[in-house]
């Protein structure tokens, strides 16, 4: 029986019917478990022909294709190669990583999001180095007029066993890569006793050196002759709109050279560009210090009167209301008026910006009717495809280089920025390079969604959670898809919502309305953010009116070691596990229950610890991976907080490259940390309060968790890998928030912490 598996990409997920996608189909039981175990099925959209991603020279030198973007994980510029390389026995000191353009139908899925590059490429990666290894033993054994299966590839060279001859990749090189890629089921992957790379975490990243030194190129870099610069006047609120603008006094300004107006897009406008007045010059200072000087009338529209505090009010009303059921297990209404005890939380947390280190630029120009730019995207074949539309070419008339990208969080998957630069390189007649400033970077982004979050839990006599009822309302990415949707849709209600692992009997989940006022995007770990800190400090909250221990109690909510399996629950329809097989992606709470058991273990769960510091634990399965987190923290008598020890425990299947894991989720604690200490964009008369580092604060050097300390939990290749980037964010805060009670006594229900801690 065919069974079809919907795997949907972000840029991709309004087409097809329904909103999905179909992007794998496996044919039988035997294909999943291939799946699972990368022995022959590949997801769609992935491309593994060897001749596409690699090519050797013939002093020997490999070169493999990076086609995904970097942008600071490492994933698609040194896991992903190195796995290559391993399968394909090359001396790592002989590879060079070239980064691709822009183009799906050759490199396939070029998405770098979803926490999906190694999870949905290890095993198409492995295949492509096998097969040129493959390539090179029968041309070796060709040249040397012997049978196939008396030559090995090894470090570099094919050797004969019989005779121990050898001879260089190099030399055979030619002949190799004029042979066609063997059949999928004739690729011989190495045994993981054999792997020189994989699992290892001996490989430091490529790009590290030239980063250090200073030599990396990031697209704000980009450097073009005769090159223009420019910086654009945007609607200070989302849905406004130029009405005029005099631009007598930018032209006098020293450098500025045209004035370009940029249409805006009506809502739902996707990845088009908000508007606004361009100014371009010699220089950046003089595109700025031009477009201080134009003089613009604006109609605000119909998000004229947004104000944080009261949408805020509004949503908690909702909140208090019956939603939409997405899920419904049991009845949780009647279990909450029996219950010997109802404990309810509201959680709130504000929109966020991505706010990268790097602000969003893009280079562009046109020779010829054919457009190239230069930009740290992180989809640069979806980059390709909307500016081909967008100026009527022909895809292969628009080329897209991808640079190194200075932090991205996902807001460099949306290309409004390359499109302006495009529109002013045209206007212009010459390359132009568009910079956002911070001020635009932070107030004109794709912020995170404002959330809140209301939890009812109800206990029996003997303190056991018995009934769960959690209302969700918060603004829907689909918005810049879709005119006035008002609710959230399946792809953010399966980040931790309706996939609740908890073994509870009455467990009811509700969507409520929620209009977005702004342009809401996916950010880093997405909905997962405000779903899991809902669940993970009601948790918490439930032990402490239980009078019992965090860790125990949450043990005891996720249940026995069994497959929770959100798709048999009544109110669930299209249920979005990271569009990957549920089959080979279950939600296991064994693996769940593990990480918790685990970080326990290694933080000294329960040990005495000095006067106003205080252990939180949380857990929480995103992107198919499981991760804990206990936080310490200390909180001195004037309210200052520290976190001098961070613990994460990470079960995310197979692990291709260990070190990469650790710098994740080190760094997750940092970027989660900045979250709940600082992060809020908030709104009044429709326009973003913060607009630099000093009002959107991001996490200090000397602020930063002092330890990290990141265990691995081992898995051989039989077991999936899943994602990385993201999972690692979603448990700190609520962690955190659960540390600061055991330290103190105050709840923290409402983010950012701010100055909570000290009133």
């Amino acid at each position: 029986m065919k069974t079809i598996i919907q795997n949907v990409s972000r840029r991709r997920f309004l087409k097809g019917a329904g909103g999905f996608v179909v992007a794998a189909q496996f044919l039988s039981a035997k294909a999943l478990a291939d799946y699972a175990t990368g022995a022959s099925a590949m997801p769609h959209g992935v491309v593994t022909d060897p001749h596409v991603f690699v090519s050797i020279d013939r002093k020997g030198l490999v070169t493999i294709i990076a086609a995904r973007a970097e942008m600071g994980t490492g994933a698609a510029r040194t896991t992903l190669p190195l796995i290559v390389a391993d399968e394909l026995e090359a001396d790592w000191s002989r590879v060079k990583v070239q980064q691709s353009p822009g183009n799906e139908e050759k490199y396939g899925n070029q998405d770098t999001d979803g926490s999906r590059s190694v999870r949905h490429f290890i095993q198409p990666m492995r295949h492509i180095g096998a097969s040129v290894r493959q390539m090179l033993e029968i041309a070796a054994a060709k040249r040397w007029g012997v049978d196939v299966g008396e030559v090995e590839a090894k470090n570099h060279e094919i050797v004969n066993k019989k005779t121990g001859q050898k001879i260089g990749y190099g030399v055979v090189a030619a002949d190799a890569m004029a042979l066609p890629a063997p059949a999928p089921d004739q690729v011989k992957l190495k045994t993981p006793d054999q792997f020189r790379y994989i699992g290892k975490g001996t490989i430091k990243p490529v790009d590290q050196h030239d980063i250090i030194m200073g030599k990396a190129v990031y697209g704000i870099d980009a450097k073009l002759p005769g090159m223009k610069f420019a910086v654009v006047a945007r609607p200070p609120v989302f849905g406004g709109k130029l009405v005029s603008y005099d631009a007598a006094a930018t032209m006098k300004v020293p450098g500025v050279e045209k004035v370009v107006v940029i249409e805006g897009t009506p809502a739902p406008a996707k990845f088009q560009p908000l508007g606004g007045v361009a100014v371009i010059a010699k220089n950046t200072w003089a595109a700025m210090q031009g477009r201080d000087a134009l003089k613009i009338t604006w109609d605000d529209g119909p998000h004229a009167t947004y104000d944080s505090a009261s949408f805020k009010a509004q949503m908690e009303e909702t909140a208090r209301k019956p939603g939409v059921v997405v899920r419904n297990d049991g009845d949780a209404d009647k279990a909450l008026a029996s219950a010997a005890k109802v404990v309810t939380g509201e959680y709130y947390l504000p929109h966020l910006s991505h706010a990268p280190m790097e602000p969003v630029n893009a280079t562009a120009r046109f020779v010829n009717g054919k457009l190239e730019v230069w930009a740290p995207v992180q989809s640069p074949g979806g980059t390709r495809d909307e500016l081909a539309k967008k100026f009527g070419l022909k895809a292969e008339d628009v080329t897209v280089n991808t640079t190194l990208l200075g932090g991205g969080f996902g807001r460099k998957s949306k290309c409004d920025y390359v499109i302006e630069a495009a529109l002013c390189a045209k206007a212009a007649g010459a390359p132009v390079k568009v910079i956002w400033t911070r001020e635009d970077d932070i107030q004109h982004d794709y912020f995170h969604t404002v959330s809140v979050e209301r939890v009812d839990a109800g206990l029996d006599q003997s303190g056991k959670v018995v009934a769960w009822r959690h209302r969700s309302v918060a603004p829907t990415i689909l918005a810049i898809f879709a005119p006035d949707p008002k609710h959230e849709m399946a792809l953010e209600l399966g980040m931790g919502l309706v996939d609740n692992p908890f073994d509870i009997p009455n467990l009811r989940c509700e969507n409520g309305e929620a209009e977005a006022h702004t342009r809401v995007g996916w950010f880093r770990s997405v909905s997962n953010i405000p779903h899991a800190f809902a669940v993970q400090t009601m948790a918490a909250e439930l032990a402490a009116a239980a009078g019992r221990d965090p860790k125990d109690m949450l043990l005891d909510l996720i249940g026995p070691p069994r497959i929770v399996d959100p798709r048999k629950s009544p109110g669930v329809k299209d249920f979005w596990n990271y569009g990957d097989p549920f089959e080979v992606y279950p939600i296991d709470t064994a693996r769940l229950r593990g990480v918790v058991e685990l970080v326990a273990e290694k933080s000294d769960w329960g040990k005495p610890l000095p006067p106003r510091h205080g252990l939180g634990i949380a857990v929480h399965r995103s992107f198919l991976t499981y991760v804990a987190t206990v936080v310490e923290a200390a909180v001195d008598e004037k309210g200052k907080l520290t976190v001098p020890r961070v613990w994460t425990a990470v079960d995310a299947g197979f692990v291709a490259n260990p070190e990469r894991i650790r710098s994740q989720m080190e760094g997750a604690a940092v970027f989660g940390y900045a979250l709940a200490r600082y992060g809020e964009i908030s709104f009044k008369n429709g326009r973003a309060q913060q607009g630099n580092f000093d009002s959107y604060k991001v996490t200090r050097i000397n602020e930063s968790p002092a330890q990290t300390q990141v265990h691995i939990v081992p898995h051989g290749i039989d077991v999936p890998s899943s994602g990385i980037g993201e999972p690692g964010v979603p448990p700190f805060a609520p962690a955190l928030c659960n540390a600061i009670f055991a330290a103190t006594g105050k709840r923290i229900r409402s983010l950012p912490i701010g100055d909570q801690l000290s009133t």
